[in-house]
């Protein structure tokens, strides 16, 4: 009868082990390891059209695990085809994996890599759910031929060509003295958390038959006209010696941003350059120094914000802000300030705004161009020969020859269809009214005559 209990009690002991190891673990304490985050598809892709890669799922701990879901989110649709321990498909539900086991997921990618209307970088997900747990492993790849940049450092003179576009991924940094050439025609496409940033020199050489876009990645047809796509143009404080030639600089959260070097030579010089619909500031500086001419700065937030004093002079250009959508207009499209943020300090400014537009409608602003003067410092604001939207009697600045609260008579400017044609009609005040100035060409090259035009195009 012992012998009975005994071996009762030591098969119950095996049964409950055994029963231990089988049963599934419910916590959401549950050890579950992956054996990569993210699957990145590097730019063989570009050549090959398909690549597979792929990760591993663990069960890390003593029971059996359930994995309640994986599911690739971009379903049928995605450029990525999933397939679950020999199975394909798009969605896979009650994976059992043994204690101490894993599956693999194969990921493969299928895209035409000449597709021009795909975005550089495609990108999907796939969500693994668990135990009442999420975990998202992320999928990226390369949509098209171009030269891919990770996190890269520009550290001895460089020249870029235009022979393929030039994708920023992480950030592209400049080091100090050194000098990046952009020659005509190069597409420089930043993706979203990724900032172009110049310690040192950026020489852009674009012309009228080749000009060079700076601007984010994605242009597929829903994200192509986003602003804040893409960080933005950042000249850190020991830059300087930056020419931008036919430079266009569209759909960035901040599209020029100056700091430093607030007396001449120019920190940066701007010759025939765009910048459009950009989020926050289209130009921002900050206690610096800069030249503009024949630039069209439209469709910002801020177009142009000047802080902390400096040195700057602004000619024939065209500043514009027309509400939309995708942008509101309810900031001044010029503001320039010689105090700090703080309003306590003030710094030395010497400014000219000459033969050229402020201008904005469709928004809650009154005045388009804002003046904060703070006493203590070399204060020098002209204003001469510009054609400008102001409620207010007063500027605190030298305003001579120019046209207050008059419509500029843009050729074509439709809201509703995003056309935005900066152009002058032939009845526009600004025709024939501009002083002689800083360049005897247009924004389109063309050559201007003596009685030339106020804003960035020369009517013909």
């Amino acid at each position: 009868m012992k012998y009975f209990l005994y071996a009762t009690t030591f098969f119950a002991v095996l049964i409950a082990a055994s029963c231990s190891k089988t049963s599934f673990i419910t916590s959401q304490d549950a050890s579950v390891g992956f054996s990569a985050d993210t699957l990145h598809y590097d730019t063989v892709f570009t050549t090959t059209g398909s690549v597979t890669q792929s990760f591993k799922i663990f069960n890390l701990n003593n029971q059996k695990l359930r994995l309640s879901e994986v599911k690739l989110m971009g379903g049928v649709s995605s450029a990525f085809k999933m397939n679950v321990d020999g199975s394909p498909g798009t969605t896979f539900s009650e994976i059992e994996l043994e204690p101490n086991d894993s599956i693999y997921v194969f990921v493969t990618v299928s895209v035409n890599p000449s597709a021009a209307n795909l975005p550089f970088i495609v990108q999907d997900s796939i969500l693994v759910n668990y135990n009442g747990n999420s975990h998202f492993v992320q999928l990226e790849a390369y949509g098209q031929n171009a030269h891919f940049l990770r996190g890269n450092r520009v550290t001895a003179d460089t020249t870029w060509n235009n022979d393929l576009p030039y994708i920023i991924l992480d950030s592209l940094s400049i080091d100090e003295n050194t000098t990046l050439t952009v020659n005509k025609g190069c597409r420089i496409y930043s993706h979203a958390n990724a900032p172009f940033i110049i310690n040192g020199s950026l020489h852009v050489n674009g012309d009228t038959s080749g000009r060079v876009t700076f601007a984010g990645d994605r242009l597929d047809p829903d994200y192509k006209d986003l602003p804040g796509s893409w960080p933005g143009l950042i000249f850190n404080t020991s830059s300087k010696n930056n020419v931008l030639d036919y430079a266009v600089i569209k759909n960035a959260y901040q599209g020029i941003v100056a700091v430093g070097q607030p007396n001449l030579p120019y920190k940066i010089e701007l010759n025939q350059c765009i910048v459009q619909n950009v989020f926050d500031a289209g130009i921002f500086c900050v206690n610096s120094s800069m030249k503009a001419i024949n630039c069209l700065i439209t469709n910002c937030g801020a177009n142009v914000f000047i802080e902390a004093g400096g040195t700057y002079l602004f000619d024939y250009c065209t500043v514009a802000t027309y509400g939309s959508y995708s942008l509101s207009h309810q900031t001044p499209v010029l503001t320039v300030s010689n105090a700090d943020f703080t309003g306590t300090t003030g710094y030395d400014m010497q400014a000219t705004f000459r033969n050229s537009i402020f201008y904005g409608d469709n928004g809650n602003v009154d005045d388009e161009i804002v003046v904060q003067k703070k006493d203590g410092a070399n204060y020098n604001l002209i204003f001469k020969n510009i054609l400008y939207k102001n409620k207010s009697v007063k500027v605190d600045a030298l305003i001579t020859d120019s046209f207050k609260n008059q419509s500029p008579e843009f050729e074509n400017i439709d809201v509703s269809k995003g056309v935005f044609d900066f152009h002058l009609k032939s009845t526009s005040p600004a025709v024939d009214a501009a002083v002689n100035g800083a360049t005897n060409i247009d924004l389109d090259g063309k050559i201007r005559p003596a009685a030339a035009d106020i804003g960035c195009y020369e009517r013909q």
